[in-house]
């Protein structure tokens, strides 16, 4: 029996109660919505996806945002099924929905459990309301603590999301919250730097010097004090932010490191589809209202792009080298003769910045402290 390709499904929910200053990504705050035009035009760009893409196996579903938990769950949940009516699922199939620990929220997280999501990440990003007010979250720390309770109780999974290298943290101050966010028992915690992203209310900020961050000195021992406490905790990083016990890491994600097919719907959300040998790349319209009608008139893709052997070999090796396992060579016979700058390849190795075998290639502890420079380096040209 021909075995099907397997299959990862990003939906994305541009919409926030408000926006983050810290946040670059594409959400966006409205003062209504009509909810059941959203629900059928993801409907049909699910529909549309499906038939162009053909049989697959589905092994995770991940609504993203913005703050998907505001969907309606009955959204969430036709959404699941008509995804289940096209593609087989695995039966490890994972089905993550991201949420704010507001209480609305989670006050609709049994609801989320029935429609289907067996996988919950909380955006909790900070345990003190301090910093949170600073970071321009609309919850406090007592509902992000009892959110992960909740969630703790009714689905079988759940993650939850802290930001460090804030403002003025010091090392101490992030060791104890470490200390408090592994008191959870949560099996999996993404911990991600802040960055100063442009285009984001910080941004200008951080130039006026209104927003003071650690120095690069701070930031790195910050980093080196997350993967020793993680490790030890029994959540070693499998990725540069992603941390998790030995079997409970984030399918979903772990198909776009791996640099697996995903299929992305939703304004701005993206695609990696193989077809008929051939690698694309997808992209649907950005704003939601020229998404919105780009669907109803047939689909809400914008763009289709084929991907040469070295933009592939390009893709594999900035995924693939987050990973704390890096990159099975034998999974991508064509990089070491495609992008990679040989000559830089060997001093990053003799630096001590990534480690070659016959089999693997992947990034030290200290290659990962700073992977965008050694990716710089390492595709260099000649």
């Amino acid at each position: 029996m021909h075995k099907l390709q397997p299959l990862a499904l990003y939906i994305h929910w541009p919409f926030c109660l408000s926006k983050c200053p810290y946040c670059d990504f594409n959400s966006h705050v409205r003062a209504s919505l009509d909810e059941d035009s959203w629900e059928e035009a993801l409907l049909k760009e699910l529909d549309h996806t499906a038939k162009r893409i053909g049989a697959r196996q589905l092994t995770s579903i991940f609504f993203g945002g913005g703050t998907p938990s505001l969907m309606r769950p009955q959204t969430v949940g036709a959404l699941i099924n008509r995804a289940l009516y096209y593609w087989p699922a695995t039966s490890s199939l994972e089905i993550t929905l991201e949420a704010n620990p507001n209480s609305v929220e989670v006050g609709r997280f049994q609801d989320l459990r029935g429609a289907g999501v067996n996988r919950v990440s909380i955006g909790v990003q900070a345990l003190n309301d301090a910093d949170l007010k600073q970071l321009g979250r609309q919850h406090d720390a007592n509902e992000a603590m009892a959110a992960i309770t909740t969630a703790r109780n009714i689905f079988e999974r759940v993650s939850f999301d802290l930001i460090y290298a804030r403002p003025h943290q010091s090392l101490d101050a992030w060791q104890q919250e470490l200390t408090q966010a592994l008191s959870f028992g949560t099996e999996h915690l993404s911990l991600y730097q802040l960055t100063i992203e442009p285009g984001t209310a910080f941004a200008p900020m951080y130039e006026r010097g209104d927003l003071i961050i650690p120095s690069e000195d701070l930031a790195a021992d910050l980093f080196e004090l997350t993967q020793s406490q993680m490790t030890a905790a029994g959540l070693p990083a499998y990725e540069i932010s992603n941390h998790a016990q030995i079997g409970c890491e984030s399918r979903h994600n772990l198909s776009y490191w791996h640099y697996e097919d995903y299929a992305g719907i939703g304004p701005g959300a993206h695609g990696r589809i193989t077809l008929a040998g051939r690698k694309f790349a997808t992209k649907q319209y950005r704003a939601p209202e020229t998404w919105m009608t780009a669907v109803m008139n047939g689909s809400g893709e914008e763009e289709s792009l084929c991907l040469s052997s070295e933009e592939q070999a390009t893709e594999a090796l900035m995924m693939g080298l987050r990973l704390t396992s890096g990159i099975q060579l034998s999974s991508f016979p064509f990089l070491e003769n495609t992008v990679m700058n040989s000559a830089a390849l060997n001093i990053l190795v003799d630096s001590g910045y990534l480690i070659l075998t016959e089999t693997t290639l992947k990034a030290t502890p200290l290659g990962l402290q700073c992977l965008n420079a050694v990716l710089r380096r390492l595709l260099s040209p000649s």
